[in-house]
């Protein structure tokens, strides 16, 4: 049985989510397809484009991203505040961005509205647009639309080009967050289509990385490294940069199958904050997607009533 977005998706459970995409059909989303000897590469730069459209618009930041041949991971922050603090008119902008204006904004923005009425409406509008610029939902179906439309187009076809609605989990600490981003920054290594994550393509651990002016737009976007949580920091992910690229590097070393499977003494200082022990952070970066919740025993317990949910079910990284 499908279960109600509402027990999936709670912005006071969490504000991060990794979300995937599946492609129904055996044609290709992007890379090449040996069978048919046609190559989809190009399609990648569709899905990235059009991520960063949509970041750019939506108060969803994106942290993590990773484009493969038939599917899309991301990880995503759902950043109400921000879209609290956005005036009447920057919501309008951004949400016409990809829509059509109705006459009666149109209107609104004139300053032509003439009746009380009129204006509740208008305010009801536009309020239900700021909510949406901060609903995952609503930025998949942006995203999701598009590509769909644009390969159906290319490949002379119509019909369903995704494999049912996204998946999506609950990051519900740091831990779960720390591993899913890792996850996704490294599915092509663990792949086998990238020996390291700086040279993974059409990833977000190479936009952060490359210093050319397409993937200087891109870092724009997506939310930053700010450290350690504290009083004074800014909003973003709750590490360091640095310390993040020596965990997927260590990481990538230890997945690759042609790797021996010791794991050295030495591991990054950031396993020790999250409290993880090597091999159990392995096991994890392998197996994220198991459930729609990930985090600690406390974690997931203290999520369920915003979810409206009562078996504790998921990824459980830790025994507390």
């Amino acid at each position: 049985m499908t279960t109600a977005r509402s027990q999936l998706i709670c912005p006071e459970a969490t504000p991060y989510y990794h979300c995937v995409s599946r492609c129904v059909r055996r044609s290709f989303l992007c890379g090449y397809d040996e069978q048919t000897q046609t190559s989809y590469e190009h399609r990648r730069a569709w899905v990235e484009r059009r991520l960063m459209q949509i970041a750019d618009a939506f108060c969803v930041d994106v942290c993590a991203y990773a484009i493969m041949s038939n599917h899309y991971h991301l990880v995503l922050h759902i950043n109400q505040e921000k879209a609290q603090k956005l005036s009447d008119e920057a919501v309008i902008q951004r949400w016409i961005t990809f829509h059509r204006t109705p006459v009666l904004i149109h209107r609104f923005l004139k300053q032509e509205l003439a009746s009380e009425s009129e204006k509740v409406s208008c305010q009801k509008l536009i309020q239900t647009w700021r909510t949406r610029l901060c609903s995952i939902s609503w930025f998949m179906r942006l995203l999701n639309q598009y590509i769909a439309t644009e390969a159906n187009l290319e490949d002379g076809c119509t019909g369903h080009f995704w494999e049912g609605r996204f998946k999506s989990q609950a990051l519900l600490d740091e831990q779960a967050l720390a591993a899913a981003l890792a996850y996704v920054d490294l599915n092509p290594v663990r792949a086998g289509i990238a020996d390291t994550p700086e040279s993974s393509a059409y990833t977000s651990v190479k936009a952060r990385l490359q210093p050319d002016q397409k993937h200087h737009t891109f870092k724009r976007v997506l939310y930053p490294f700010t450290g350690h949580p504290r009083n004074d920091r800014p909003a973003g992910l709750p590490f360091r940069l640095m310390d993040y690229l020596e965990l997927l590097d260590w990481t990538s070393r230890q997945i690759r199958e042609n790797k021996p499977g010791h794991i050295p003494p030495a591991f990054p200082t950031i396993l020790t904050r999250l409290g993880f022990e090597s091999q159990f952070w392995l096991e994890t970066c392998q197996n994220i997607e198991k459930g729609t919740l990930v985090g600690s025993k406390t974690a997931i317990r203290t999520a369920l009533p915003y979810l409206n949910r009562r078996r504790r079910t998921g990824l459980t990284l830790s025994p507390s």
